[in-house]
């Protein structure tokens, strides 16, 4: 389970928790212009607009979970179990498979409009990449300054919605989470009024209460509300340090901590990752479960004109600062 967001201050940021019971070791990866994309139906493509994003890599060939190009524009796949349907290959099609549709997009597009003009020709198809990594079934959050969509996969075809939100977990289907915002028109962030009854003297005993019933599990239309509830009435200056913490706390409002969701494999789902990653300057943060310090890697550090992938590992190890003392992790 994942839940993904944006945020605009003077700058724009995207970003994603990855929630999951186990790592496939991930790294930030920087795909370069000049890496060459070998497409199973669509051909070899050898320049394109470089990337940072984390993915797992395989063969060389990055599997991104979320990414951001150098134009701006964001995205990222998130587990859509029981709801995403891929095609066959279709003629007259751009026929893509779901694990290259992200760079199929983000190497070619450089704004959301322009994304919706390649939707209307793209065929998702249900290749998987390899025996040992089959087909994932998910949908899709494309993201820029002036606009979010979401694409999801259905039995009755590509449905791409706009996303006022700016907010993306899992099930159910995205006309449904946004429906189910309407139970919930009640909250704000302002201390309630007594409309229960003119005959009762009823008072705020707390500050908060004007919240009451936001929802607090893990459930994917919890996660949903919640994430939209906070990011929407997010305030925060509009400094990179002051925006990316309060991105940051905006996804920390889902958070998994092991133990409190279980699998039906006796697993635990965690948030493996956070990612945060200004669009404008082309930063990626991130933080994960056993490493709360932010890191950032910069895309435009890198020679964006070379034919190789840039791989960081992630530091997952705690990092702890001793304000009085050298600090040492026993």
């Amino acid at each position: 389970m994942c839940t993904a967001a944006t945020y605009q201050t003077k700058d724009f940021y995207f970003g994603r928790t990855l929630d999951y019971g186990f790592s496939y070791g991930e790294k930030i990866v920087v795909m370069p212009r000049n890496y060459c994309l070998n497409f199973r139906t669509m051909g070899v493509v050898k320049q394109h607009y470089a990337m940072i994003g984390t993915a797992h890599v395989s063969e060389n060939y990055p599997l991104y979970y979320d990414a951001v190009n150098e134009k701006g524009l964001c995205m990222a796949g998130l587990n859509f179990v029981g709801n995403a349907v891929y095609r066959e290959t279709a003629e007259g099609k751009d026929n893509v498979a779901s694990f290259e549709f992200i760079p199929w997009v983000l190497g070619q597009c450089a704004s959301v409009q322009e994304a919706r003009e390649l939707l209307e020709k793209i065929n998702l198809t249900n290749e998987s990449f390899s025996g040992d990594l089959p087909t994932a079934q998910l949908h899709w959050i494309i993201s820029d300054p002036n606009e979010t969509i979401t694409v999801e996969c259905l039995k009755e075809g590509m449905k791409v919605y706009d996303n006022p939100v700016g907010i993306l977990t899992n099930n159910p289907p995205f006309q449904e989470q946004m429906f189910q915002l309407n139970n919930y028109m009640n909250l704000s962030p302002r201390s309630p009024q007594n409309h229960f009854s003119g005959k009762l003297s009823l008072h705020t005993y707390c500050e908060g209460m004007g919240a009451l019933g936001l929802p607090g599990d893990l459930s994917s239309q919890s996660r949903f509300v919640r994430a939209a509830f906070v990011k929407m009435n997010s305030v925060s200056k509009d400094s990179e340090a002051a925006s990316v913490s309060q991105f940051f706390h905006i996804l920390g409002s889902v958070d998994q901590q092991r133990g409190c969701c279980e699998t039906n494999e006796g697993k635990f789902e965690i948030t493996i990752y956070t990612s945060c990653c200004n669009a404008n300057r082309g930063i990626y943060y991130y933080t994960s479960y056993d490493n709360h310090q932010i890191t950032a890697v910069d895309m435009w550090k890198e020679n964006l004109n070379s034919k190789c992938l840039i791989c960081y590992p992630f530091i997952s190890c705690e990092q702890i600062r001793g304000q009085n003392f050298n600090y040492h992790l026993g």
